[in-house]
């Protein structure tokens, strides 16, 4: 790899763990974006990003339970992996069944609370009208994504 594809995974490596991943997930599913060929094993992964076998395939199966990459057929025993398409649309789907729940919850918590509580009932109402547009939103925002795609295809 050369100096500034390692600088690229790198930061992409910075990026995935302020979303909440690690550093090394963010390097491998970099690096899978621009490796030629699209597809690597876990012994060349290992290699290109300085991590032991054992590392890399726990983070690819993480990746690979994510969405995010696959498994690619080979006729080898060697696993092999790429990048998915679609797999941060699908992280987004995750999330935001995550967000799904918390509306369940608001809606238990303002069961629980008395409407001479409205202080309370205030507080809780505000959250799950935020969450409750939240989801709106990010449905909205997939659906103009696979325009978007589909259109600059």
């Amino acid at each position: 790899m050369d100096p500034r594809e390692s600088e690229f995974v790198d930061r992409m490596g910075l990026i995935m763990e302020r979303l909440g991943g690690t550093r090394t997930m963010g390097r491998l599913y970099a690096w899978l974006l621009i490796c030629d060929p699209p597809d690597q094993s876990l012994t060349d992964l290992a290699v290109e990003l300085g991590v032991s076998k054992t590392a890399m395939s726990t983070v690819a199966r993480q990746l690979e339970l994510t969405g995010m990459i696959e498994r690619a057929p080979t006729a080898k025993r060697e696993h092999r992996y790429r990048v998915v398409s679609g797999g941060w649309t699908h992280v987004m789907q995750v999330q935001l069944a995550a967000v799904r729940q918390t509306l369940d919850v608001l809606d238990f918590g303002l069961s629980v609370i008395d409407g001479d509580r409205s202080e309370q009932r205030g507080r809780l109402e505000e959250t799950r009208k935020f969450f409750a547009f939240t989801v709106q939103d990010a449905d909205e925002m997939l659906q103009r994504w696979e325009k978007y795609r589909d259109k600059s295809d």
